[in-house]
């Protein structure tokens, strides 16, 4: 394992990715950690939304590390890396030959050799564009998942679904170099989880323009309410029950819908969150 300083313990710094160092992240371990000990950690992967907050996202679940005793890894995708307005990139996973996936697992490999993790299998939660690039990853690499929290995501992939990749999962093999494998899929707990008040339009329609564009884009439905449900239909209609989570009163809120999300994980890990 790699020496430790000030800027690894416990909430880090921000580091430029050894696979590729245009991407960023940040870490947290428990206050426990010792560099010298032989305990190893869960890992919760935290996906920010599309304003980028990485090392806010990550703060916010240190309450949830403690309790837990669980390792954070909370990754960092700028806006801007295909052109000024590139602000899209990570959310559908693959954008202007950048594998956004194999990315966070290069992340997750790196700080896998700098701590001491349980990092064959992590957690992850996605928020809004988050939750996008959260639901994709579920769909191409189940076997790396033991958990995943699927937070309001913009726009949706219907598993199942014929129609071509982003939309549906009709040639995923060919545009992600593997098929979707449903046994696994089905050993991951899965939650879904938004807002009661999530049903504006605002952000999730994709327009004529957009890199997102394509005739079928807004079949999923009107706003994030309408398209969490259309994916949580097309999970059932596979034999794949998620455990769902309406939060009362919330609209398009991050933090309004994360105590659910932490108790979710927590019940994962074998813990009971007192309130």
């Amino acid at each position: 394992m790699t020496k430790l300083n000030f800027y690894r313990l416990e909430a880090s710094a921000m580091f430029a990715a050894k696979c590729d160092p245009r991407f960023h992240y940040c870490t947290y371990m428990p206050k426990s950690y010792d560099p010298e000990g032989d305990r190893s950690y869960p890992l919760l992967v935290l996906i920010h939304p599309s304003l980028r907050n990485a090392s806010g996202l990550r703060d916010e679940f240190i309450d949830f590390a403690e309790a837990t005793q669980c390792a954070l890894l909370a990754p960092l995708f700028p806006c801007g890396i295909e052109g000024t307005d590139d602000f899209n990139n990570y959310k559908h996973m693959r954008y202007g030959g950048v594998a956004y996936d194999d990315v966070l697992l290069g992340m997750v490999e790196e700080v896998s050799g700098i701590f001491r993790l349980e990092s064959s299998r992590f957690m992850m939660h996605g928020f809004s564009g988050g939750g996008q690039f959260a639901l994709r990853f579920y769909l191409r690499h189940p076997e790396r998942l033991q958990a995943i929290s699927i937070g309001a995501p913009g726009t949706v992939t219907l598993p199942g679904d014929p129609r071509s990749w982003w939309v549906g999962t009709g040639d995923m093999e060919q545009a992600l170099g593997a098929p979707l494998r449903l046994e696994t899929m089905r050993e991951v707990p899965v939650q879904l989880v938004i807002g009661s008040e999530d049903i504006s339009p605002r952000g999730t329609m994709v327009a004529p323009g957009s890199s997102f564009w394509r005739e079928d884009a807004n079949d999923a439905g009107e706003n994030r309410m309408q398209r969490i449900e259309a994916f949580e239909r097309a999970l059932v209609a596979l034999g794949i029950n998620a455990e769902k989570a309406i939060v009362p009163g919330v609209a398009h809120a991050r933090a309004g819908i994360q105590p659910p999300v932490k108790e979710f994980f927590a019940r994962v890990l074998g813990y009971e969150l007192l309130n």
